[in-house]
C-alpha cells in the first residue's frame, strides 16, 4: 500500500514548456507522456474520460491553475502529468486567468482507498500558494517532481482537520468565544475539487480566527462529522455539487449551501457569509439563502436535477410493474385485469391464477410510481428529512386522482418547505427532535392541506381534461402528438423532457391498469419506438461512414445497437456530447419520424419498457417495426449529411491520432 506521493509523478511526466495553447492538445500533449511512461494503456479511451469529466463543469480554478482530471480504466496507477505553459491554456477558469499550470490527474477506476488519498492530498496542497509558487520558479523536470513526491500522505482517510483559533476579530466572533463551524464538500468525481474546498475553507477559517472542521464526501473515504462537534457549531457551510449525504444532522443550523467551487474561489467570503449569519440568527434572522441562487447554479439545472433524481427511483417500478401486467396480459388476456383477487384462491395448475397474479402484483408495484417519484423528489432537494412528506404528498396526489403532475408538484413543495425548516434557528433543547419528530409532523401536515385542498383538485382536472383529450385523438391530430412526443424524446435524449415524455406515456399506461384502452396504449408504442431511434441511427451511421467517426465513436456505435433496440436512448448521449450541433437535430428527425407513423399506423404496447424483446406485446409489430427502421433511416441519412458538410480539416482522419484530436476538441 502507498502511503505517500512518491512515484505519483516522474520527470518524464513534466513538461516545463507547455507549447500548445488549445485545450485538447494540451490535454493530449500531456497524455502522451503518461502513455509513455506505461501509466496510460490507451490514449485515445483515456482522452475520451478527460473530454467527458471536462464536458461535466469547467476544471480551471483560476489562479493560473487547471486540474484535468478523471477515473479510467485506462489508467494503470494514481499518476500525475504536469505542464507548464508560458502563455497559458483557457481552461474556463472563473477568473477568466489562462492556466500557466496544468495538472493532469489520472486515477484507476478502481483505485483503493490509500491511492485515492494520495489524490486528494495533492488536491490539497494545489491550495497553497508557497506549492505553486515554487512549481513556477522550478529549473528543471526534476524539481518539480521532487516537490510533488516530497510530502507524506496519511495511510489513512483523514479525520476532519481543526483549524487552530487566533483571536477572533468583533465581526467573526460568535458569543462566548471564537466561530464554530463545520462544513461539507463534495464534487460529482470526487478527486479533486471536494479537497481544494476542504483546504480553502480551513485556511480562510485560519485566517478569520475561527475553528472549523471539514467533512470531505470524496472518493478518498469519508470520515464522518462527530455529532458533538455539530451540537457545538455555531453555523454550517456546505459547498457541494452533488447531494450532501445525511443532510438531516444539521436541522435548525444557521447554514452557508453554495456549489463547491464557490468555496475554492471564496472561501473568505463563505466565512464572512456565516459568520454575519450567526451575528442575526440572534435577531431571529433566517438563517441560510436560496440554494440555487447560492450554488451559483441555473435554477433549472437544479430542477432538472431534482426530477432527474426522482424519476431515477421511479424507472425500477415502472420496468418492473409494466412488465409484470403485460406478461399477465400475454398469458391470461384483457380479461385478467377483472380476475378476483389471487389472495388465499391461488391454484398452482392453473395458467389463469398466474397471470391474474402477475397482474395484481404489477399493478401494486404501479401503485407506488407517483409516491417514490414525489419522494425522491423531495429528497433530492432536501435529503432525507423530506422524504416523508414527499412520499405522504404523493399518496394524496393519487388518492385525489392529480396523477405524476401532482407527484411532482408535491414532491418540489416538500422538499422546499423542508429545506426551509431545517434552516430555522432553534433552540439547542430541540434541534435533536427537529428531524425526526418536528419536521415530519409539520411538513406532512402542510404537504397534505396542499394535495388535498388547495391544488390537488385543479392538477387533476388538467389530467382528467389530458386524458380525455388523449382517447379522442384520431387522424391527423393523433399523428401530431406522435411527432411531438417524438421530438422530447430525442432533445435531451434521457434528459427532463424525454422523461416528461416517457412519464406521460407511462402515467397513461398506468391510468389504464384495469381496462386499456387504444390511446393511451397507441402513445407509449409511439414513445418507445422515438426512444430507440437516436442510438440505433447514431449506430447505423457509424458503419456506413465509418470515417466521419473517431475509433472512439465507432466503438460506442457497437453498444448502441443494444441500447437502441432494448429502448436505452441515453445509448446516444456520447455522440451528442461530442457533436451536439449535428446529433440531436437527427435524433430528433428520426424520432419524430418515428412517433409519427407509429400514431398513423395505430400500433399499440402494452409494456412501459423493453424495447424489440417485447415485440410479443405490441400491436401491429411489423409495422411498427417499421416505423422505427423508418426513423433509424433519417437519424442516419441527417447525420451523415450534417457530418459531411464540416470543412475537411475537421472530419476525423481515418488514423487513430487524428481522430481522437477530434473526440477531445470537441
Amino acid at each position: 500500500m502507498m502511503s505517500d506521493t512518491s512515484g505519483l509523478i516522474t520527470p518524464a511526466l513534466v513538461d516545463l514548456h507547455l507549447a500548445p495553447e488549445d485545450k485538447s492538445e494540451a490535454l493530449r500533449a500531456l497524455a502522451q507522456r503518461l502513455v509513455a511512461e506505461g501509466r496510460v494503456t490507451d490514449l485515445d479511451g483515456f482522452l475520451g474520460d478527460i473530454a467527458a469529466r471536462e464536458a461535466q463543469a469547467p476544471t480551471g480554478m483560476g489562479d493560473g491553475i487547471g486540474i484535468p482530471h478523471c477515473r479510467s480504466p485506462h489508467v494503470t496507477r494514481p499518476s500525475l502529468a504536469f505542464g507548464r505553459s508560458a502563455r497559458g491554456v483557457d481552461f474556463d477558469a472563473p477568473d477568466g486567468r489562462p492556466a500557466d499550470l496544468v495538472f493532469m490527474i489520472a486515477a484507476p477506476e478502481g483505485a483503493d482507498d490509500s491511492h485515492l488519498q494520495i489524490l486528494a492530498a495533492l488536491a490539497r496542497r494545489l491550495m497553497d500558494p508557497e506549492f505553486t509558487g515554487a512549481l513556477r520558479e522550478a529549473e528543471s523536470p526534476g524539481a518539480v517532481a521532487a516537490r510533488i513526491n516530497g510530502e507524506e500522505v496519511p495511510a489513512v482517510a483523514p479525520a476532519p482537520a481543526v483549524v487552530p483559533v487566533s483571536p477572533a476579530g468583533p465581526e467573526t466572533a460568535a458569543a462566548g468565544g471564537g466561530l464554530r463551524l463545520v462544513a461539507v464538500t463534495s464534487c460529482p468525481t470526487g478527486i479533486a475539487h471536494t479537497y481544494m474546498a476542504a483546504k480553502a475553507l480551513e485556511l480562510a477559517a485560519a485566517r478569520a480566527g475561527a475553528q472549523i472542521q471539514v467533512e470531505t464526501q470524496g472518493s478518498a473515504g469519508t470520515t464522518p462529522l462527530a455529532p458533538e462537534a455539530i451540537a457545538a457549531a455555531d453555523a454550517v457551510i456546505l459547498a457541494h455539487d452533488v447531494e450532501v449525504r445525511d443532510r438531516a444532522r444539521f436541522a435548525g443550523k444557521p447554514t452557508v449551501d453554495v456549489g463547491v467551487k464557490a468555496a475554492v474561489n471564496r472561501a473568505d467570503e463563505l466565512i464572512a457569509q456565516a459568520a454575519g449569519l450567526v451575528t442575526g440568527a440572534g435577531s431571529g434572522a433566517r438563517a441560510g439563502a436560496d440554494p440555487a441562487a447560492e450554488a451559483g447554479e441555473h435554477w433549472a439545472q437544479r430542477l432538472r436535477k431534482y426530477l432527474m433524481t426522482g424519476v431515477s427511483y421511479m424507472i425500477p417500478f415502472v420496468a418492473a410493474g409494466g412488465l409484470l401486467i403485460a406478461l399477465a396480459f400475454a398469458i391470461g388476456g384483457y380479461r385478467i385485469a377483472s380476475a378476483p383477487s389471487v389472495l388465499g384462491h391461488f391454484d398452482w395448475t392453473s395458467s389463469h391464477s398466474w397471470a391474474a397474479m402477475l397482474f395484481q402484483t404489477g399493478k401494486t408495484s404501479f401503485g407506488f410510481l407517483v409516491p417514490v417519484l414525489s419522494g425522491y423528489i423531495a429528497f433530492a432537494v432536501a435529503d432525507r428529512a423530506a422524504l416523508a412528506a414527499g412520499i405522504a404528498g404523493g399518496a394524496v396526489s393519487v388518492a385525489v386522482g392529480a396523477g405524476f403532475l401532482g407527484g411532482i408538484v408535491s414532491g418540489l413543495a416538500a422538499g422546499f418547505l423542508v429545506l426551509w425548516m431545517i434552516r430555522w434557528n432553534v433552540p439547542r433543547a430541540i434541534r435533536g427532535i427537529m428531524p425526526v419528530v418536528v419536521i415530519p409532523l409539520l411538513s406532512v401536515a402542510v404537504v397534505g392541506f396542499l394535495m388535498f385542498v388547495v391544488v390537488g383538485s385543479p392538477i387533476a382536472s388538467a389530467m382528467n381534461g389530458l386524458t380525455d383529450w388523449l382517447n379522442g385523438l384520431s387522424g391527423s391530430n393523433a399523428i401530431l402528438l406522435g411527432v411531438l412526443l417524438g421530438a422530447m424524446m430525442a432533445f435531451d435524449m434521457g434528459g427532463p423532457l424525454n422523461k416528461v415524455a416517457y412519464t406521460f406515456a407511462a402515467g397513461a399506461l398506468t391510468a389504464a391498469g384495469t381496462a386499456p384502452d387504444a390511446g393511451s396504449l397507441k402513445v407509449m408504442a409511439a414513445v418507445m419506438a422515438a426512444g430507440m431511434t437516436p442510438p440505433l441511427g447514431m449506430a447505423l451511421a457509424t458503419v456506413v461512414r465509418r470515417r466521419l467517426f473517431t475509433p472512439e465513436e465507432r466503438e460506442n456505435g457497437k453498444a448502441a445497437w443494444v441500447l437502441g433496440a432494448s429502448f436505452i436512448t441515453e445509448g446516444a448521449i456520447p455522440f451528442a456530447a461530442a457533436d451536439p450541433l449535428r446529433v440531436i437535430p437527427a435524433g430528433i428527425a428520426g424520432s419524430m419520424t418515428a412517433g409519427g407513423l407509429v400514431m398513423a399506423f395505430g400500433s399499440t404496447l402494452r409494456a412501459p419498457h423493453g424495447g424489440i424483446w417485447v415485440l410479443p406485446l405490441i400491436g401491429s409489430p411489423f409495422l411498427y417495426l417499421t416505423a422505427v427502421v423508418a426513423g433509424t433511416a433519417v437519424t442516419t441519412a441527417v447525420v451523415v449529411l450534417l457530418k459531411g458538410m464540416r470543412r475537411p480539416s475537421a472530419v476525423a482522419a481515418p488514423d487513430a491520432v487524428a481522430a481522437g484530436r477530434e473526440l477531445v476538441g470537441v
